[in-house]
C-alpha cells in the first residue's frame, strides 16, 4: 500500500505550502513521485477515464479499449498510478476495479494553488 501523504486542505492554509515553508527532502520525493506519475499522457488519460466513469470507479476492462496498447502496458500504467497513491484498486473476481483517491488529488492541487493577491501584492502580468 502506498505511503499516505498528509492531506492539505484550503482551510488549513492561507497560501500554498510551497510559499509557506520549504518542503522537506522526503515530502519532495513523495510529491515528485505523484507528479511524475501524472506527467505521462496515458496515465493522465487513465486517471480521467476512471474519475469520470459512472460511480467513480472503473473496471480495467472498461478502460483498456480506449487505448491502442497491450494489456500489460495498461497494467503497468495503472500500477504506477497506484504506487504513487493516486488511485486504488480492488479485485472482484477476475477483474480489478480502480477508483481515484481524492485526498491525494486535493493535496497535489492545493500544493500548487497560488495565494490570493492582495492590494499590497500586485499580480505580475502574464508574458
Amino acid at each position: 500500500m502506498p505511503k499516505q501523504l498528509p492531506v492539505i486542505t484550503p482551510e488549513s492554509i492561507r497560501c500554498s505550502p510551497l510559499m509557506r515553508e520549504p518542503l522537506s527532502e522526503q515530502q519532495s520525493a513523495d510529491l515528485a513521485k505523484a507528479f511524475k506519475a501524472l506527467a505521462d499522457p496515458v496515465r493522465l488519460r487513465l486517471l480521467s477515464l476512471i474519475a469520470s466513469h459512472a460511480g467513480g470507479e472503473a473496471c480495467v476492462c472498461d478502460v483498456t479499449d480506449a487505448f491502442d496498447l497491450t494489456g500489460p502496458t495498461i497494467s503497468h500504467h495503472l500500477k504506477v498510478l497506484r504506487e504513487a497513491g493516486i488511485i486504488d484498486g480492488e479485485r472482484r473476481g477476475t477483474w480489478v476495479y480502480y477508483r481515484v483517491l481524492p485526498d491525494m488529488l486535493r493535496t497535489l492541487s492545493t500544493l500548487l494553488t497560488a495565494p490570493e493577491a492582495t492590494e499590497a501584492e500586485p499580480v505580475p502580468a502574464a508574458t
